[in-house]
Protein backbone atom coordinates (compact mmCIF):
# COMPACT_ATOMS: atom_id res chain seq x y z
CA UNK A 1 0.00 0.00 0.00
CA UNK A 2 1.32 3.71 -1.23
CA UNK A 3 0.26 5.84 2.21
CA UNK A 4 0.28 9.31 3.30
CA UNK A 5 0.27 11.15 6.56
CA UNK A 6 0.01 14.24 8.52
CA UNK A 7 2.85 13.28 11.56
CA UNK A 8 1.48 15.77 13.89
CA UNK A 9 -1.33 13.87 15.68
CA UNK A 10 0.73 10.56 16.53
CA UNK A 11 3.33 9.43 18.85
CA UNK A 12 5.64 8.37 15.30
CA UNK A 13 4.93 5.19 12.86
CA UNK A 14 5.73 2.45 15.52
CA UNK A 15 3.11 1.01 18.00
CA UNK A 16 3.73 2.30 21.30
CA UNK A 17 1.06 1.25 24.31
CA UNK A 18 -1.38 3.89 25.24
CA UNK A 19 -0.02 6.14 22.39
CA UNK A 20 -1.72 6.86 19.18
CA UNK A 21 0.59 5.94 16.66
CA UNK A 22 -0.02 5.64 12.36
CA UNK A 23 1.40 2.09 12.47
CA UNK A 24 -1.21 1.97 15.24
CA UNK A 25 -3.98 3.28 13.66
CA UNK A 26 -3.71 1.49 10.36
CA UNK A 27 -3.42 -1.94 11.94
CA UNK A 28 -6.52 -0.75 13.74
CA UNK A 29 -8.75 -0.23 10.55
CA UNK A 30 -7.11 -3.26 9.06
CA UNK A 31 -8.33 -5.56 12.14
CA UNK A 32 -12.18 -3.87 11.65
CA UNK A 33 -12.21 -5.23 7.69
CA UNK A 34 -10.49 -8.53 8.33
CA UNK A 35 -11.69 -9.35 12.07
CA UNK A 36 -8.14 -10.48 12.95
CA UNK A 37 -4.82 -8.62 13.98
CA UNK A 38 -2.84 -7.98 10.79
CA UNK A 39 1.49 -6.49 10.97
CA UNK A 40 2.19 -4.00 8.62
CA UNK A 41 5.93 -3.59 7.71
CA UNK A 42 6.93 -0.01 6.47
CA UNK A 43 9.57 1.23 4.04
CA UNK A 44 10.71 3.79 6.62
CA UNK A 45 9.65 3.96 10.07
CA UNK A 46 9.54 7.68 11.00
CA UNK A 47 9.84 9.82 14.30
CA UNK A 48 6.65 11.63 16.07
CA UNK A 49 5.76 14.14 13.97
CA UNK A 50 7.26 13.53 11.07
CA UNK A 51 4.84 13.61 7.67
CA UNK A 52 5.29 11.47 4.93
CA UNK A 53 3.29 11.82 0.98
CA UNK A 54 5.15 8.31 -0.07
CA UNK A 55 5.49 6.38 2.40
CA UNK A 56 5.03 2.31 1.37
CA UNK A 57 3.63 -0.45 3.76
CA UNK A 58 2.91 -4.34 2.98
CA UNK A 59 1.08 -6.33 4.63
CA UNK A 60 0.45 -10.44 4.61
CA UNK A 61 -3.60 -11.66 3.41
CA UNK A 62 -4.45 -14.84 2.76
CA UNK A 63 -5.78 -15.55 -1.10
CA UNK A 64 -9.43 -15.88 0.71
CA UNK A 65 -9.01 -12.86 2.28
CA UNK A 66 -7.97 -11.36 -0.73
CA UNK A 67 -10.26 -12.48 -3.25
CA UNK A 68 -13.46 -11.53 -0.69
CA UNK A 69 -12.86 -8.17 0.10
CA UNK A 70 -15.66 -7.37 -3.01
CA UNK A 71 -17.65 -9.54 -0.99
CA UNK A 72 -20.92 -9.29 -4.22
CA UNK A 73 -19.91 -6.31 -6.25
CA UNK A 74 -17.82 -6.55 -9.22
CA UNK A 75 -15.20 -4.16 -7.70
CA UNK A 76 -11.46 -5.24 -8.04
CA UNK A 77 -10.12 -5.84 -4.89
CA UNK A 78 -7.34 -3.46 -4.81
CA UNK A 79 -10.12 -0.46 -5.19
CA UNK A 80 -12.30 -2.21 -2.08
CA UNK A 81 -9.29 -2.39 0.05
CA UNK A 82 -8.32 1.48 -0.05
CA UNK A 83 -11.91 2.47 -0.06
CA UNK A 84 -12.91 0.58 2.95
CA UNK A 85 -9.47 1.51 4.57
CA UNK A 86 -10.62 4.55 4.15
CA UNK A 87 -13.96 4.46 6.13
CA UNK A 88 -12.26 2.20 9.03
CA UNK A 89 -9.32 4.99 9.11
CA UNK A 90 -12.36 7.44 9.67
CA UNK A 91 -13.88 5.14 12.60
CA UNK A 92 -10.48 4.79 14.21
CA UNK A 93 -9.22 8.38 13.96
CA UNK A 94 -12.53 10.25 14.45
CA UNK A 95 -11.18 14.12 14.67
CA UNK A 96 -8.35 13.46 13.09
CA UNK A 97 -10.06 11.61 10.12
CA UNK A 98 -7.97 11.96 6.97
CA UNK A 99 -4.27 12.45 8.62
CA UNK A 100 -3.76 8.94 6.81
CA UNK A 101 -4.36 8.77 3.75
CA UNK A 102 -4.58 5.30 1.51
CA UNK A 103 -3.36 6.29 -2.08
CA UNK A 104 -3.01 2.59 -3.31
CA UNK A 105 -3.53 -1.19 -2.64
CA UNK A 106 -1.81 -3.95 -5.06
CA UNK A 107 -0.71 -6.80 -5.10
CA UNK A 108 3.17 -7.31 -5.08
CA UNK A 109 5.19 -9.33 -6.41
CA UNK A 110 6.07 -12.55 -4.79
CA UNK A 111 9.44 -11.92 -2.68
CA UNK A 112 8.68 -8.00 -2.26
CA UNK A 113 9.31 -6.31 1.29
CA UNK A 114 8.21 -2.88 1.81
CA UNK A 115 11.31 -2.63 4.27
CA UNK A 116 14.06 -4.84 2.92
CA UNK A 117 13.27 -4.55 -0.95
CA UNK A 118 14.11 -0.63 -1.38
CA UNK A 119 16.52 0.80 -2.86
CA UNK A 120 16.48 4.05 -0.90
CA UNK A 121 14.62 6.76 0.89
CA UNK A 122 13.82 10.39 0.33
CA UNK A 123 13.36 13.31 2.21
CA UNK A 124 12.74 16.83 2.00
CA UNK A 125 13.02 19.86 4.82
CA UNK A 126 11.64 23.15 4.12
CA UNK A 127 13.10 26.37 6.18
CA UNK A 128 11.87 30.08 6.33
CA UNK A 129 14.98 32.18 7.48
CA UNK A 130 12.89 35.03 6.58
CA UNK A 131 10.62 36.56 8.68
CA UNK A 132 8.48 37.59 4.98
CA UNK A 133 8.46 34.30 4.57
CA UNK A 134 6.64 33.27 7.41
CA UNK A 135 3.67 31.89 6.44
CA UNK A 136 1.41 31.14 9.09
CA UNK A 137 -0.94 28.36 7.16
CA UNK A 138 2.29 26.21 6.17
CA UNK A 139 3.80 26.23 10.26
CA UNK A 140 3.06 23.14 10.42
CA UNK A 141 5.24 22.38 7.92
CA UNK A 142 8.03 24.61 7.70
CA UNK A 143 10.74 25.54 10.11
CA UNK A 144 10.79 29.55 11.12
CA UNK A 145 14.35 29.96 10.96
CA UNK A 146 15.27 33.19 13.05
CA UNK A 147 18.70 33.51 11.05
CA UNK A 148 19.68 34.09 7.76
CA UNK A 149 21.08 30.80 5.98
CA UNK A 150 24.32 31.41 3.70
CA UNK A 151 22.85 27.59 1.60
CA UNK A 152 26.20 27.49 -0.39
CA UNK A 153 28.28 27.10 2.55
CA UNK A 154 25.71 24.49 3.06
CA UNK A 155 25.70 22.63 0.33
CA UNK A 156 29.80 22.80 0.67
CA UNK A 157 29.26 21.22 3.86
CA UNK A 158 26.79 18.73 2.67
CA UNK A 159 28.54 17.34 -0.05
CA UNK A 160 31.74 16.27 1.60
CA UNK A 161 29.51 13.23 3.18
CA UNK A 162 28.13 11.90 0.38
CA UNK A 163 28.52 8.03 -0.39
CA UNK A 164 29.49 5.13 2.25
CA UNK A 165 30.01 6.39 5.51
CA UNK A 166 29.74 5.96 9.29
CA UNK A 167 27.04 8.13 10.43
CA UNK A 168 27.25 7.16 14.31
CA UNK A 169 27.57 11.13 14.82
CA UNK A 170 24.10 12.28 13.57
CA UNK A 171 22.34 8.76 14.31
CA UNK A 172 20.88 7.47 17.66
CA UNK A 173 22.42 3.84 17.25
CA UNK A 174 20.14 1.01 17.95
CA UNK A 175 22.04 -1.72 19.83
CA UNK A 176 23.11 -4.40 17.35
CA UNK A 177 22.67 -2.44 14.45
CA UNK A 178 24.85 -0.28 11.95
CA UNK A 179 25.39 3.05 11.43
CA UNK A 180 26.80 3.22 8.16
CA UNK A 181 24.82 4.42 5.14
CA UNK A 182 25.00 5.12 1.49
CA UNK A 183 24.55 8.97 1.95
CA UNK A 184 23.04 9.50 -1.83
CA UNK A 185 22.48 13.21 -1.85
CA UNK A 186 22.37 16.20 0.21
CA UNK A 187 21.18 19.13 -1.06
CA UNK A 188 20.03 23.12 -0.12
CA UNK A 189 18.00 24.87 -2.40
CA UNK A 190 16.48 27.90 -2.24
CA UNK A 191 13.12 28.33 -4.19
CA UNK A 192 11.66 31.15 -5.97
CA UNK A 193 9.88 32.10 -3.23
CA UNK A 194 12.60 32.36 -0.86
CA UNK A 195 11.82 29.05 1.51
CA UNK A 196 15.07 27.04 1.53
CA UNK A 197 14.33 23.05 0.81
CA UNK A 198 16.64 20.14 2.10
CA UNK A 199 16.89 17.53 -0.08
CA UNK A 200 18.08 14.16 1.48
CA UNK A 201 18.08 10.34 -0.26
CA UNK A 202 20.06 7.16 1.18
CA UNK A 203 19.38 3.76 1.20
CA UNK A 204 18.24 3.94 4.54
CA UNK A 205 18.66 5.91 7.15
CA UNK A 206 19.18 5.32 11.06
CA UNK A 207 17.84 6.94 14.05
CA UNK A 208 16.78 10.90 13.75
CA UNK A 209 19.85 10.76 11.00
CA UNK A 210 18.18 12.92 8.57
CA UNK A 211 17.19 15.40 11.22
CA UNK A 212 20.76 15.46 13.25
CA UNK A 213 22.14 16.26 9.23
CA UNK A 214 19.66 19.11 8.80
CA UNK A 215 20.17 20.54 12.39
CA UNK A 216 24.39 20.32 11.82
CA UNK A 217 23.72 22.08 8.50
CA UNK A 218 21.98 25.00 10.24
CA UNK A 219 24.73 25.80 12.10
CA UNK A 220 27.06 25.81 9.05
CA UNK A 221 24.26 28.05 7.13
CA UNK A 222 24.34 30.37 10.00
CA UNK A 223 28.44 31.17 10.34
CA UNK A 224 28.40 28.86 13.69
CA UNK A 225 30.73 26.23 11.94
CA UNK A 226 32.97 26.08 9.35
CA UNK A 227 31.90 23.79 5.92
CA UNK A 228 34.24 20.98 7.14
CA UNK A 229 33.18 20.48 10.62
CA UNK A 230 30.20 18.38 9.68
CA UNK A 231 33.02 15.84 7.90
CA UNK A 232 35.16 16.13 10.20
CA UNK A 233 32.00 14.93 13.20
CA UNK A 234 31.89 12.59 10.87
CA UNK A 235 34.92 11.19 11.02
CA UNK A 236 35.83 11.42 14.72
CA UNK A 237 32.20 9.83 14.85
CA UNK A 238 31.28 12.59 17.77
CA UNK A 239 27.68 13.44 19.73
CA UNK A 240 28.36 15.56 21.94
CA UNK A 241 26.04 18.82 22.76
CA UNK A 242 26.40 20.27 19.50
CA UNK A 243 24.78 17.47 17.77
CA UNK A 244 21.17 19.39 17.55
CA UNK A 245 18.13 17.85 16.25
CA UNK A 246 16.33 19.78 13.85
CA UNK A 247 12.68 20.19 14.59
CA UNK A 248 10.19 17.13 13.41
CA UNK A 249 7.47 19.04 11.73
CA UNK A 250 8.74 20.11 8.40
CA UNK A 251 10.33 16.74 7.66
CA UNK A 252 8.33 15.11 4.80
CA UNK A 253 9.00 11.27 3.72
CA UNK A 254 8.60 12.21 0.04
CA UNK A 255 9.58 8.97 -1.99
CA UNK A 256 11.15 5.36 -1.51
CA UNK A 257 12.74 3.98 -4.35
CA UNK A 258 12.27 0.01 -5.57
CA UNK A 259 14.00 -2.01 -8.06
CA UNK A 260 11.90 -2.74 -11.71
CA UNK A 261 11.87 -6.17 -11.71
CA UNK A 262 10.28 -9.16 -9.55
CA UNK A 263 13.68 -10.88 -9.58
CA UNK A 264 14.99 -7.52 -8.01
CA UNK A 265 12.73 -6.67 -5.43
CA UNK A 266 13.53 -10.44 -3.95
CA UNK A 267 17.05 -10.14 -4.40
CA UNK A 268 17.12 -6.40 -3.28
CA UNK A 269 15.39 -7.90 0.06
CA UNK A 270 17.85 -10.80 0.74
CA UNK A 271 21.12 -8.84 0.07
CA UNK A 272 19.33 -6.00 2.72
CA UNK A 273 18.96 -8.72 5.72
CA UNK A 274 21.67 -10.22 5.39
CA UNK A 275 23.30 -6.57 5.84
CA UNK A 276 20.96 -5.31 8.42
CA UNK A 277 19.05 -6.56 11.62
CA UNK A 278 15.39 -7.49 10.83
CA UNK A 279 13.73 -5.31 13.99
Amino acid sequence: MDIAYDGGPFNGWAVQPGLRTVQGCLEEALALILRRQVRVVVAGRTDAGVHARGQVVHADLTAHEWENLPRRSDAEPEAVLARRLRGALSRVLGEATGAIEVRRAVVPPVGFDARFSALWRRYSYRIADRPEHWDPTLRGITLWHKAALDVGRMNGAAAQLLGLQDFLAFCKPREGSTTVRVLQDFSFERTPEGVVVAHVRADAFCHNMVRALVGSALRVGEGLERPEWLHERMLARVRDAKTKLAPAHPLVLEEVGYPETAEDLAARAEQTRALRDPA
